[in-house]
């Protein structure tokens, strides 16, 4: 485990502590699960960024020409 020492805006230290109390967890947990979720979100960008950059066009019309062209169910629509 490591030790992390930051400086934050006031008003963002109290909503913090607002928030963890709200929820019954520590401020520890609070900010490791908050950075946990930054990650998450930002891996998730670059994965999906690279896996569009491979991507091809033909192949994507391909695969739609292959959905018949019917309505949706009555309860899958809009």
């Amino acid at each position: 485990m490591s030790t992390l020492s930051l400086r934050i805006p006031e008003s963002l230290h109290k909503r913090v502590i607002e928030l963890s109390k709200k929820d019954k967890i520590s401020i520890n947990q609070f900010v490791s699960s908050a950075l946990a979720e930054k990650i998450s979100a930002l891996d998730t960008l670059n994965y999906l960024e690279d896996r569009a950059k491979r991507g091809k066009r033909e192949k994507y019309l391909k695969v739609l020409a292959k959905i018949p062209d019917i309505e949706p169910e009555a309860y899958d629509q809009l």
